[in-house]
């Protein structure tokens, strides 16, 4: 304020008389004293004053000779009068009470200029012995109306702004949290697969006990302590059931509470994709552009089921593609299915590799350290899609380029019911 300010008074005219000035330097103060509502303004306003004096004195000491200091100061001093009865004016009103008040803030700030600049003519007349007509007192009362709506829009501007930023950032954290809980989602199912596999190990487990038992009785070569421990390892498997539920009905609830909604557009879900994979592909230091169709008339999908689906197709592509290359997301509806394909341009799946590429724990990918990653990406989406009555498959690209994911699915088990 005490930089600008100065320099915004440099841009003036004089309606009165010679000494009295109009100039931008009004609402440029009275802007930084809406800026900084918290801050006192009698302190600043009172600085302002005396720096934008001594800027108006350094200015005629270059441009003027012969340099008089006490003319100078004669014919600027009255200046602070004006900035500093501004920001007395300012804090006895306490604007900050009028915040969302936009016409209030404006006529409240013609008025505090008119009166600041009568207390400058005050001082001037008192020195000059200059008079005020009411045209120029007319002229004043335009230019500080003006002045204070053009100090309102500007911040507007900077309101409408903060807002946009606002939105931006709390987009950013739904589709954070939307990627967040689809992650769950995903584990939750394999969660719930270790369950199933848990129960089946348990019952086998108590049946073993049971036939050991009964074969004890026949068989001498059969100890207790076989018994005994076929009976533990059924126990302990079914804590670790018990275990796993209670986490697994954890999962549940959390994805429950947190989900800001249950289905989506298929148009924003693919745009999230595309701009988490983009952080993601830049994050690894790869160069990769994405592309994304959408095609027929879709209602609202299961935001967690597609997106751990497509975003395990999309961020396999991109962990693929060795440095730079061009990932496609492409959704379509035919009838009762919907297909999406994810393809890219990267090195592609040679036919070995192919069979195995849906199998858990199968992985041509290693970390810098050479350890595998845990080879369940895609296993997950394959079983997902059988479990949802679909199918997968993947091919290479036209001609022998890169790889082509596929995916068709019954709409009817992932849209929203009405």
């Amino acid at each position: 304020m005490m930089v600008m300010v100065p320099l915004a008074g440099e841009l003036k005219f004089y309606p009165v008389n010679e000494t009295f000035r109009i100039s931008f330097g009004a609402p440029t103060f009275f802007f930084f004293l809406l800026l900084f509502q918290n801050t006192r303004a009698i302190v600043p306003g009172f600085l302002t004053g005396i720096v934008v004096v001594g800027f108006r004195i350094l200015l005629d000491l270059v441009s003027k000779a012969p340099f008089e200091f006490s003319a100078s100061l004669e014919a600027n001093y009255s200046s602070f009068f004006f900035y500093f009865t501004y920001s007395v004016l300012f804090y006895l009103v306490k604007m900050e009470r009028f915040r969302n008040r936009t016409l209030l803030i404006a006529c409240i700030g013609m008025v505090i200029e008119v009166l600041s600049d009568l207390m400058e003519l005050f001082v001037q007349q008192w020195a000059f012995h200059t008079m005020v007509t009411l045209a120029a007192l007319q002229e004043m009362m335009v230019i500080a109306l003006s002045h204070s709506f053009i100090v309102l829009s500007f911040l507007n501007m900077m309101k409408l702004y903060e807002s946009q930023s606002r939105e931006r950032q709390t987009r950013m954290q739904n589709e954070h949290m939307l990627l967040l809980i689809s992650n769950l989602y995903e584990e939750s199912v394999h969660l719930k697969k270790t369950l199933q596999n848990a129960e089946n190990i348990t019952v086998k487990s108590f049946d073993l006990y049971q036939g050991l038992q009964d074969i004890r009785h026949t068989s001498p070569a059969i100890s207790d302590e076989f018994v005994r421990q076929a009976l533990i390892i059924s126990g302990e498997v079914h804590e670790i059931k018990k275990d796993n539920q209670r986490i697994f009905a954890g999962l549940l609830k959390l994805i429950s509470e947190e989900s800001m909604t249950d289905y989506m557009d298929i148009h924003q879900l693919v745009d999230i994709i595309v701009r988490s994979n983009k952080k993601y592909a830049g994050l690894l230091g790869k160069d990769i552009h994405f592309d994304s169709t959408v095609r027929g008339d879709h209602q609202a999908y299961h935001v967690f089921t597609v997106l751990s689906l497509i975003n395990n197709m999309v961020a396999n592509a991109v962990e693929a593609i060795q440095r730079e290359g061009t990932i496609s997301i492409g959704v379509e509806r035919e009838e009762d299915w919907v297909i999406i394909r994810v393809s890219d341009n990267g090195p592609g799946v040679s036919p070995r590799r192919k069979r195995l590429i849906f199998k858990p724990g199968f992985t041509t990918k290693y970390d810098r350290l050479g350890n595998p990653s845990t080879g369940i990406g895609l296993s997950y989406v394959k079983e997902m899609v059988e479990q949802l009555q679909g199918d997968i498959s993947v091919q290479d690209g036209e001609d022998g380029e890169g790889t082509i994911f596929q995916i068709r699915l019954r709409v009817e088990h992932f849209m929203q019911k009405e």
